[in-house]
């Protein structure tokens, strides 16, 4: 009995590699600079261009795209240029469909630190979501800029995942400022004694 082919694994960067080789071949570092020129490293992580690598590495494995030639640049190293197969093709459009309708359960750090606040002091989360808060309404101006310098350049339609992002942060924000005025209020405080009174209570009440 032969075994079942792997399904070809999913992920941001992945999609991002063949929606942008659904235009034209390309090298990995030219995939990199046009997905920051275009400001979807915002949604997108190319940071490391050893991601990219490794993706397209993987893509190649599974027939989602192929070597379309070498490209020679005086001075330059040649670069490997890619372009996308039929099998890639269906396989973003099936990828974005599922990634569009169906909500994925993702585990961020943020919600996971929250819920072991109790390993510190409260004064002492008070000043983490300070911090928090300060590099939050940074992003939420830039990325205020950002939405009024392309409006009336860009098409909305490519602006979506931005406006998006901004209501995602601006809902933290808005969230985070009223957990900081619960904290500085006393409203939200514990200590060691109130912590073990729960702990015993919860563990009475199973």
């Amino acid at each position: 009995m032969k075994n079942k082919p792997n399904k070809p694994q999913r992920s941001p960067l992945a999609l991002a590699v063949l929606a942008h080789l659904a235009e034209e071949p390309m090298h990995p570092y030219g995939m990199q600079q046009l997905i920051k020129e275009r400001g979807k490293d915002e949604v997108i992580n190319v940071r490391q261009r050893t991601g990219i690598y490794q993706t397209i590495d993987r893509l190649l494995r599974e027939g989602l795209i192929s070597v379309q030639g070498t490209l020679s640049e005086g001075g330059r190293p040649d670069r490997t240029m890619y372009e996308l197969t039929e099998a890639g093709s269906e396989a973003s459009k099936e990828w974005l469909r599922e990634m569009l309708a169906v909500q994925s359960r993702e585990y961020p750090d943020f919600p996971a630190a929250v819920s072991f606040l109790t390993l510190l002091a409260p004064d002492d989360v008070l000043r983490q979501f300070e911090k928090r808060e300060a590099a939050l309404q940074e992003t939420v101006e830039r990325m205020d800029a950002q939405l009024l310098r392309y409006k009336e350049t860009v098409p909305r339609l490519f602006m979506l995942e931005a406006e998006y992002g901004r209501a995602v942060a601006g809902a933290e924000l808005e969230w985070l400022r009223a957990a900081i005025d619960d904290f500085r209020s006393g409203e939200l405080s514990w200590n060691e004694e109130w912590l073990r009174d729960v702990a015993e209570r919860l563990r009475g009440s199973q």
